[in-house]
């Protein structure tokens, strides 16, 4: 789909060979992190809330209606994120996902490129996300590719709920 800086964003599963497993070590890296930044860590993905580890145990099925992309330095993949399957003209990013040893080179923009014109394709008039409001880093990028503040559809604490018009 996209190259940048040596990385490839493609669609998984796609035509090709792609890291064995797909996106399930990144999917475990992003809900572990998050799971610890909310003071629910957990040391393994197997200990993680059902519907996170079902997502690492079996990306396929899980994200079976979604586009899933992956980001590739070479065949390493180094990043991921889904776009959930429209609905009502809108679609939302989830678990975007950049391996900490190759952040600060583009790989989250390039994936959330990706995803908007994935979004737009598909006739997509709005993408939603919601971050949590103290990944100052994330909040950031999604204001610079821009997404503004929207009225939350989610009632957890601390959950910024932003969207963009394609």
């Amino acid at each position: 789909m996209t190259d940048h800086r040596g990385v490839s964003v493609v669609r998984w599963p796609g035509p090709g060979l792609l890291p064995e497993g797909g996106p399930a070590t990144l999917l475990a890296a992003y809900h572990l992190q998050t799971q610890a930044e909310k003071g629910e860590g957990v040391a393994h993905a197997n200990e993680l809330p059902d519907r996170y580890r079902a997502e690492v145990v079996d990306p396929r099925a899980a994200f079976v209606d979604d586009v899933v992309l992956l980001a590739l330095s070479g065949d390493t993949a180094v990043g991921c994120l889904v776009l959930t399957a429209p609905v009502d003209g809108r679609a939302e990013i989830k678990r975007l996902w950049t391996d900490p040893d190759h952040r600060g080179l583009g790989i989250a923009s390039g994936l959330v490129g990706a995803a908007l014109a994935q979004a737009e394709q598909s006739g997509v008039g709005v993408v939603r996300l919601s971050v949590w409001s103290w990944r100052a880093g994330a909040v950031a990028l999604y204001e610079r590719l821009g997404f503004t503040v929207s009225e939350s559809w989610d009632t957890r604490e601390q959950l910024m709920c932003m969207e963009r018009v394609i």
